[in-house]
């Protein structure tokens, strides 16, 4: 078990991690095992490839294969499980496929959430229930401001208007008094473009720049000059456990923290030339065919004052570093863990 001054161990804790087969639901539930919780999980079944495989997650997770906008199956994987703490990830996730799959997506996003959190809640072992939507839940006018939490919420494409739709569905939820629960917090996270080993989703950035590495082909951009503000799935998961470890505190909380890397913000072919530079690749590989009526806003950035003051949150890894640290593990799947310890390591210092 590894340890660190500001997150607990965790020690007979138990978990519940929704969409734990996925990218980032692989990543924390790897980080919360090397904490010592004992880690369930319900979700769909992994992908082929991605990072529930390449962190093991399958070996110390207690896995039920299900889908959130089943009530009856999420309320007897809730009971099951007897959690102590919920980070609830599962989610349509990628913008592109919401346009198409635009039922399915607000489906998932909005009744899935519901359906965790009336399951949840019932349950008097619950400290505490993590909602992660988006950094894209803001009514985004593109004026070049960060937003903060109190922003409007908003969403011009279907992901980004489901999630929006979800966090007004939590809203009730953190009063769970008044719905006859226990007294437990609810809080969303709202995180930036997060990248790191293990995703291999379609329709993402790093994820198809190392498809086209892999095979030799060239990247093809569709919104080069589009400005995210970029941050590893660790710093992320980091957030999330600093703030999972609040609930068991019992401290008191926000309803909802933006976790994004306040330095992390370029440009789509600014962050694809440095992938390719730490690849060892050319920038000759890189083509840019710009969708001038894409469906996706030009420049959002987000504002992670209040997560750094009320829970002292910092990324370990500048822009540059975070790159890096993705290629790493694309090039060897093997580091997780040792990406892990690293991590602690530099957060460990913040302390």
């Amino acid at each position: 078990m590894s340890t660190h001054p500001r997150l607990p161990a965790l020690d007979g804790t138990r978990v519940l991690v929704t969409g734990h087969t996925g990218f980032k639901g692989a990543w924390l539930s790897a980080w919360l095992h090397e904490l010592g919780a004992e880690v369930h999980g319900f979700a769909l079944a992994p992908p082929v490839r991605g990072a529930f495989h390449d962190l093991g997650v399958a070996a110390f997770a207690t896995t039920v294969h299900g889908d959130v906008t089943d009530a009856a199956a999420v309320d007897a994987a809730v009971a099951a499980c007897g959690p102590d703490l919920v980070f609830h990830l599962a989610a349509q996730p990628l913008v592109r496929l919401s346009w198409v799959d635009r039922r399915s997506t607000f489906n998932t996003n909005v009744m899935g959430t519901v359906n965790v959190l009336e399951a949840s809640l019932p349950i008097e072992s619950v400290r505490g229930v993590v909602c992660i939507t988006t950094d894209k839940v803001y009514e985004n006018n593109e004026t070049g401001e960060p937003f903060v939490e109190g922003d409007r919420l908003g969403g011009h494409d279907p992901y980004s208007a489901s999630k929006s739709a979800a966090e007004l569905a939590i809203r009730p939820y953190r009063s769970p008094t008044l719905m006859g629960f226990h007294d437990a917090p609810v809080v969303s996270v709202r995180a930036g473009n997060v990248i790191g080993g293990g995703d291999w989703s379609a329709d993402r950035l790093i994820p198809d720049i190392a498809r086209a590495l892999e095979a030799g082909e060239n990247i093809t951009l569709r919104r080069p000059d589009a400005v995210r503000p970029w941050q590893h799935v660790l710093d992320c998961a980091y957030g999330y456990l600093l703030l999972g470890a609040a609930m068991l505190e019992g401290r008191p909380l926000a309803p909802a923290y933006n976790f994004a890397h306040a330095g992390g913000a370029a440009t789509v072919v600014e962050v694809t030339r440095a992938v390719v530079k730490h690849w060892g690749a050319s920038d000759d590989r890189i083509v840019v065919e710009r969708e001038l009526n894409a469906a996706e806003a030009g420049l959002l950035t987000l504002d992670p004052s209040l997560a750094r003051k009320d829970l002292s949150w910092e990324p370990a890894w500048t822009l540059d570093e975070t790159i890096a640290e993705s290629v790493r593990f694309y090039r060897d799947p093997t580091i997780g863990r040792q990406q892990i310890a690293e991590h602690m390591t530099i957060t460990a210092t913040h302390a």
